[in-house]
């Protein structure tokens, strides 16, 4: 019995459990806007209403009020992909929809932790024994449930968005760079702020051949609508999207690091201004060539993008979180164990996860949880944490500093 929880199939079908509850509590429950119902899974109308939009010639960016609330904000790309979810009745489709999310978030976790063996260089018999124990899945892969669930309970793709970063890393650090580059262009094709993940570039060899293949997938994907609408139509799909991006950047601070300054200390900075900080802080550890040899540096920086496009994104909400999470799990379930990184996950776990839960009394929620961006600050405290660990990356630690934990 004990084998069965201890399987990645035990973990596979909870993350299917928590797809189909998410699907069925949306299906069955109604939204009102403007005084307007609407359905509880608004999102997913927008996305399966986009690809009829497209293939009819229809502006992707502007309202359709008889239709759902909100504005349609990914690509003509992203909406010619969802045509093969739209043939289903809703409450299928929804699932699925709800499911790929899961379950690419998941694999690319399980793909991430056999990475993370094979680099550790172990000897056979402990590597049976880690690799039957999976630490690092059920590690990280529990820890983000909460926030995976949250997510998908809102129909977003952002479990998608984690899942496919982290498979781009693994298939780089396997040298895949085809398939590597395909998974960080399709996010940008989603949330344009997928084209951070870009930054791994610059860690493995092999760069003219990781342009090529980025160049023919942007362009590949980026123009695949035009089979269907024609260049002139998906042109003109490409300016409402850009203008829409552009207008939309001027609303919110959400939970980001605009919020905390402006909630904590009363600074409303330019947010321009605050992401080329950002920026800045962000490149300041890749200044050291060095270390792109190091697997440490490379998954730092890679939990370093997981949390950058969240906690600099002005428009960040609660769902958005299970990427920021993604990247705090990798950091602290990939690092060495010590009483400051376990302070900081613990802080991460209670106000970044279960402050939005009915864990918390309505009353500190709204009076102390959201007014002052307390799910943002444990990751901007990790991520502060990570650019110092990669600027002062040991490449000598050895696996016997490396603490794990053994299952029960």
């Amino acid at each position: 019995m004990k084998k069965i929880f201890k399987s990645p199939q035990f973990l596979f079908g909870i993350y299917f459990l928590l797809a189909l509850v998410a699907t069925v509590q949306s299906y069955f429950g109604s939204s009102t806007f403007n005084k307007i119902q609407y359905t509880a899974y608004n999102n997913y109308i927008i996305f399966k209403q986009s690809f009829f939009h497209l293939i009819e010639n229809k502006d992707l960016y502007i309202l359709y009020p008889t239709e759902h609330w909100d504005l349609y904000k990914y690509s003509p790309t992203f909406a010619l992909l969802m045509a093969p979810l739209v043939i289903f009745p809703n409450v299928i489709g929804l699932f699925f929809w709800n499911a790929i999310n899961a379950f690419v978030l998941f694999f690319g976790i399980k793909k991430i932790e056999d990475v993370n063996l094979q680099k550790q260089k172990l000897p056979s018999i402990a590597f049976e024994k880690f690799k039957k124990q999976t630490p690092v899945l059920f590690g990280i892969g529990g820890f983000v449930l909460i926030e995976m669930l949250t997510s998908i309970q809102n129909e977003q793709s952002n479990a998608l968005i984690a899942g496919l970063i982290i498979l781009a890393f693994a298939w780089l650090e396997k040298d895949k760079i085809w398939l590597g580059t395909l998974c960080i262009v399709l996010t940008v094709y989603i949330k344009i702020f997928g084209i951070v993940a870009f930054a791994l570039f610059l860690v493995y060899p092999k760069k003219g051949k990781f342009i090529l293949a980025s160049v023919v997938w942007m362009l590949v994907l980026g123009l695949l609508p035009s089979l269907f609408v024609g260049m002139e139509q998906l042109q003109l799909q490409y300016e409402s999207w850009w203008r829409m991006l552009s207008e939309d950047h001027a609303a919110s601070h959400g939970y980001s690091v605009m919020g905390w300054l402006k909630t904590w200390f009363g600074l409303d900075v330019s947010k321009n201004v605050i992401v080329l900080l950002g920026v800045v802080l962000f490149c300041l550890p890749l200044v050291k060539f060095k270390n792109y040899t190091s697997y440490k540096f490379r998954w730092l920086l890679l939990a370093s993008i997981l949390l950058w496009v969240v906690i600099f994104n002005h428009k960040a909400e609660s769902p958005t979180f299970i990427i920021a999470m993604s990247g705090v799990g990798i950091w602290y379930f990939f690092n060495e164990k010590n009483k400051l990184n376990l302070v900081l996950v613990i802080l991460a776990f209670i106000f970044t996860s279960l402050s939005p839960t009915d864990l918390f009394p309505r009353f500190l929620r709204e009076s102390l949880v959201k007014p002052y961006v307390l799910k943002a600050v444990p990751c901007i405290l990790i991520w502060g944490k990570i650019i110092w660990e990669m600027w002062n990356v040991n490449k000598k630690v050895s696996f016997s500093k490396i603490k794990t934990f053994d299952l029960p």
